[in-house]
């Protein structure tokens, strides 16, 4: 009997997967070990805190910017090419980072950095095309999991990695990582099956950019501006005129960039409506969390411990984040992943409301974010695999980009609410009242009980939108170059 035939591949999927999680791994932890030393840094640098605070801005704005557009352009040019483009990129921002003799450069070089974030949709449009169909699901799951474990251990190893070394190696490190993935990924990565065609839509590229920018800008600095001032208002207006804009450009188009019939599709809003809602959760708490840890003893609520320390209390919720990632795959073939969507989202619940009424003792403040580890692997995991699966594969790159770029938005929002709720009526010494915390714990669970309750409402796989038939019907060059390797597959 003939054996199939088979497009040749540069190696095996699981080689494939090795590097792929580097290149997310790499990523994830620029996005937190930065966090917890921002007084560091500015004190090496002689900069004013004002300004230190773009070195994150700078990273969020250009991430967000990037990852949509990369996941895209990955669609039409080819997703192995643009990784090691991406990955290339970010080692570069990166040792611009390590040498920067100023705030300036450093500012520039995390607006380099950022085009790293279109690793994730390219990550999750190579598993589709390359891995076995029973093993999409468990791969999607577990490098998903990595970026919130990224996130997790960048606060875990910060500390100790500048008293040891000095803040230089938070970018030496992640820059061999980065350099060593795209090399890797040039020598092991197939190249890409399936490809959209059409050119690159500039114009909706630039009005998805502009009301981007305007609204994070807006709303992460909103606070130190003033809620009311010139600045704060005019971006937020600004985002609030391009958006529709963007939208109309985008409908109307032959080449979207972002396709809108592709975003109505029941699975895809409904999940991207929880990312929003669960990065509101889980990037304030990454923020915060470590700040309450920190709060000196004298205030009667907090803890006193050092940066390293917050960091290291918090590294069982990242082991658990990373356990649950794993298994999801296993989980969501089993049970589907709504459900475990439906599961993660409850237990993010049940974690902030636990932080809520009892954080008195550290045991009881390690056991919620044990649990809130266990969602974040589970839920960070379904959302993934529920976009994967309900767009065609010429689509990939641009809605697993846009999901996670609305989880981004979501977490500016988040981190934006909880300061302001964590910072009212503070203590003469400028320090929050334990009030504070309390309400900002409360406010996440509000929002993350929300979207266990979105999460009810996505569609299960049964009840999805055929959409790979609507893809073929709106391009139907896309569904031939798609439908390619199956072809062979049979011959």
């Amino acid at each position: 009997m003939p054996t199939a035939s088979r497009r040749p591949v540069k190696g095996d999927h699981r080689l494939t997967f090795v590097v792929l999680c580097l290149g997310v791994t790499s990523f994830s932890l620029l996005q937190s070990m930065v966090n917890p030393v921002l007084p560091t840094i500015q004190a090496a640098l002689e900069t004013d805190q004002e300004t230190v605070t773009w070195v994150l801005t700078a990273y969020l704005l250009s991430a967000s910017v990037f990852t949509p557009i990369i996941g895209r352009v990955g669609d039409k040019v080819g997703k192995e090419r643009m990784l090691v483009v991406t990955l290339l990129a970010l080692a570069l921002g990166s040792l611009l980072a390590a040498l920067a003799p100023s705030v300036g450069v450093l500012i520039a070089a995390r607006v380099v950095q950022g085009i790293g974030g279109g690793v994730l949709p390219l990550t999750f449009g190579i598993i589709r095309d390359e891995f076995p169909a029973d093993r999409v699901a468990g791969a999607v799951g577990t490098s998903a999991a990595l970026l919130a474990v990224g996130g997790g251990l960048g606060l875990v190893v910060a500390g100790p990695l500048v008293e040891a070394l000095g803040y230089h190696w938070l970018f030496w490190l992640p820059m061999a990582m980065t350099l060593l993935a795209a090399l890797a990924a040039a020598a092991w990565v197939p190249e890409s099956p399936v490809r959209t065609p059409g050119r690159i839509n500039l114009r909706a590229a630039l009005l998805l950019s502009g009301w981007l920018v305007a609204l994070l800008l807006g709303v992460s600095q909103g606070r130190d501006w003033g809620w009311g001032s010139g600045r704060t208002v005019g971006l937020l207006v600004a985002a609030a005129v391009l958006l529709p804009l963007w939208v109309r450009a985008e409908w109307v188009s032959d080449s979207p960039l972002i396709d809108m019939r592709m975003m109505r599709i029941p699975a895809v809003w409904t999940t991207n409506l929880v990312s929003l809602l669960f990065g509101v959760g889980m990037y304030a708490l990454f923020a915060f969390l470590p700040q309450f840890l920190q709060t000196p003893e004298l205030t009667g609520y907090g803890f006193g411990v050092s940066v390293t320390e917050s960091g290291l209390l918090l590294l069982p919720q990242s082991a658990a984040t990373f356990v649950a990632g794993v298994v999801s795959g296993r989980l969501a073939a089993r049970h589907g992943s709504k459900r475990v969507l439906v599961a993660g989202s409850a237990l993010s619940t049940l974690s902030l409301l636990g932080l809520t009424f009892a954080h008195e003792q550290v045991w009881q403040v390690l056991v919620a974010t044990l649990v809130g580890g266990v969602a974040f692997g589970l839920a960070f995991a379904a959302m993934s695999n529920l976009v994967v699966e309900a767009v065609p594969r010429s689509q990939t790159g641009a809605a697993s980009g846009m999901n996670a770029n609305i989880r981004t938005v979501g977490g500016a929002l988040g981190g934006a609410v909880l300061a302001s709720v964590v910072t009212a009526g503070a203590r003469a010494d400028g320090l929050p009242v334990e009030s504070g915390y309390t309400h900002g714990f409360g406010v996440l669970a509000v929002t993350s009980g929300l979207a266990t309750l979105v999460a009810l409402l996505v569609p299960t796989r049964r009840e999805a939108e055929p959409v790979d038939l609507v893809d073929e019907v709106r391009h139907p060059e896309a569904a031939l170059v798609a439908a390619a390797p199956l072809v062979s597959e049979t011959r």
